[in-house]
């Protein structure tokens, strides 16, 4: 990608250098949670007593190492894309906050951890990222590349899209009263349309010369690298398609290309019968 030199987006909070502060009761009790978390979370007990992330400030503005300020610059051609595409509609765009934190942080969703890779909270309206995340994406999934890196960041951006669109609510009342499978079907829908919302993302930054040879090959093989299909035969060695939550890697291709080729929101519908 075509990013240096190019202005990045102010709405990152960095919080690698704050540790998470936990409050611990006294007792067994409290020893017990105290190394429940440690244990998931991999940060040493005695770093989840400190509570130097409860303080208000968290660094804000374009970091300055390289793989940060990369991000920033994603996000900010983001929040020129959708601004672009809801100012044609007659509407404004609410740019979401990126948070960039190491091993876990907290968030309105509860606690982030790196092992949950990145993801987005609607009820803060915030993409959390662990940079260490594009390590495993090139070396553990086997997709290296800056557009491989950008398309995981628009992805998650997609998910704030449909939360300002109302789209994630209405997902969330249908999966009221649904059984697993019912809801696992609807949670893969509304992530191949966050897929599809990355690639007309891709599609925009094309336009403005972001894209480089072979960036459209390392967005489509990240998309494949996650599919469910593919993550659970590298885990599990078999295939439960009625698990699936984010959708196969032939699909996560297909959502993705759709939207990169057309450019089109409504290209989009992944809720649509037969989609």
């Amino acid at each position: 990608m075509r990013w240096q030199g190019r202005a990045g987006s102010r709405n990152i909070q960095d919080r690698r250098g704050m540790r998470v502060g936990l409050p611990v009761g006294g007792g067994i009790g409290g020893i017990v949670l105290l190394l429940l978390l440690s244990a998931v979370t991999g940060v040493n007990p005695i770093d989840l007593l400190d509570t130097s992330e409860s303080r208000t400030g968290a660094p804000s503005g374009v970091p300055e190492d390289p793989e940060a300020q990369f991000v920033s610059v994603v996000l900010a051609d983001t929040e020129e894309t959708w601004a672009t595409i809801f100012r044609d509609r007659g509407d404004s765009y609410t740019e979401p906050t990126l948070v960039l934190f190491a091993q876990a942080t907290r968030s309105a969703c509860g606690l982030g951890q790196s092992a949950m890779g990145p993801f987005y909270c609607p009820p803060d309206q915030t993409v959390y990222l662990d940079l260490s995340f594009f390590n495993d994406l090139a070396t553990r999934f086997g997709a290296p590349g800056d557009f491989a890196q950008a398309y995981v960041v628009a992805h998650e951006v997609g998910h704030h899209v449909q939360t300002v669109t109302g789209i994630s609510s209405r997902v969330a009342g249908a999966s009221q009263g649904s059984n697993e499978r019912e809801r696992n079907a609807l949670s893969v829908r509304q992530e191949l349309q966050a897929d599809c919302y990355a690639g007309v993302w891709g599609h925009y930054a094309a336009r403005r010369g972001l894209l480089e040879p072979g960036d459209v090959d390392e967005g489509l093989a990240a998309a494949a690298a996650i599919g469910d299909d593919r993550l659970q035969r590298q885990s599990q060695g078999r295939v439960v398609p009625e698990s699936f939550t984010h959708g196969s890697s032939e699909e996560r291709v297909r959502w993705f290309r759709r939207g990169l080729e057309s450019g089109r929101v409504e290209a989009c519908d992944t809720f649509a019968i037969g989609s």
